[in-house]
């Protein structure tokens, strides 16, 4: 055994999967019932996958969908083990993790020290699996205004949660190299859908809209200032991709980002799901003391044109629709 792989034992045989569209594929999803997870689980199974979504509290997912109750940020490596190999999948899918509302220690567990241990787990399997894990636009940290961040850029994130992440990245690039899990990562922009999580900046927005909206008063939001561009890209397109990542043979060992190409400032989004919410909204921003800063995020995709034969589509409003609807679906009658 080389120095490369040591305690490690490399799989002697590959799950690549196969472009083929009609061949059905064993999926995991680590995180399968979150904000990522769940509609993810969703795809696959209309696809015709077998779907397992491993999480914390099991929550129905419909059809076609399994679930399997484990806490990932607690279990060691031989209880992630023990799931895979009972499963047996082609494919595990790492949407777990997460910033908004944790502190730094949660996010170390939920974001690296799960990645190390399903890759450790990963590489006790008799065959090699494809993880495709879900990064994000925050391992670059910023760049220049009217710059673009291609995949080649050295990362040099702003934020733990961002350092975080990177750390996943590299790890699952390593595992890639050793032979011990068939990689990819996706590194993601600021995404907007149903079910966008409480502590964000949007769950924010639209919770106090749908109080206002209850209430049948106009809604005041008082928020920090908005004036950083960022790459937000929908649910819809990220799911999409994530789709193709676990087919194509050829992205393995990449990172490839997913966004739409656009740096769009938090004002923007934030007027935008006021408008489609038709609340009457007095929007209130924070001065910022000093001379004002724009923080400036906006992803090349043409990789993941090139690799997974994906392209963004340009409709956030039907992605902010949508996150105004299932908060209101979610508050009980």
């Amino acid at each position: 055994m080389s120095d490369d792989t040591q305690g490690y034992a490399v799989p002697a045989t590959s799950a690549v999967p196969s472009e083929d569209a009609g061949s059905s594929l064993r999926v995991t999803v680590l995180g399968g019932t979150g904000f990522l997870g769940r509609p993810i689980c969703r795809a696959l199974a209309d696809q015709g996958h077998a779907v397992v979504a491993v999480a914390r509290q099991p929550k129905d997912l419909g059809p076609g969908v399994a679930v399997r109750a484990l806490d990932l940020a607690a279990a060691d490596v031989d209880e992630i083990t023990d799931v895979l190999r009972e499963l047996d999948p082609d494919v595990v899918i790492n949407a777990a993790g997460g910033m908004w509302g944790l502190t730094d220690a949660q996010m170390l567990a939920v974001n690296v020290t799960l990645v190390e241990r399903l890759i450790e787990a990963a590489g006790r399997l008799p065959r090699r699996v494809r993880v495709v894990q879900l990064g994000s636009v925050h391992e670059y940290g910023l760049v220049p205004v009217d710059t673009s961040m291609p995949e080649d850029l050295p990362a040099a994130p702003v934020m733990p949660y961002g350092e975080f992440k990177l750390r996943c990245t590299t790890a699952v690039a390593e595992a890639d190299r050793r032979g011990l899990v068939d990689g990819v990562t996706l590194r993601v922009g600021n995404v907007i859908g149903a079910g966008q999580p409480g502590h964000s900046l949007l769950g924010v927005v639209v919770g106090k809209l749908r109080d206002a909206e209850r209430a049948g008063e106009r809604a005041r939001l008082e928020l920090a200032p908005l004036g950083s561009r960022r790459d937000f890209v929908g649910l819809s397109d990220v799911v999409a991709a994530v789709l193709l990542a676990t087919t194509r043979p050829q992205v393995a060992g990449h990172v490839i980002n997913i966004g739409r190409g656009v740096a769009a400032s938090a004002r923007d989004m934030v007027q935008l799901l006021i408008d489609v919410s038709g609340v009457p909204t007095d929007l209130v921003e924070a001065e910022r003391p000093g001379p004002a800063e724009t923080t400036w995020q906006r992803l090349d995709v043409g990789l993941a044109a090139e690799l997974l034969g994906w392209s963004p589509s340009d409709d956030l409003h039907t992605e902010m629709k949508q996150l105004w609807e299932h908060a209101g679906a979610e508050v009980p009658a």
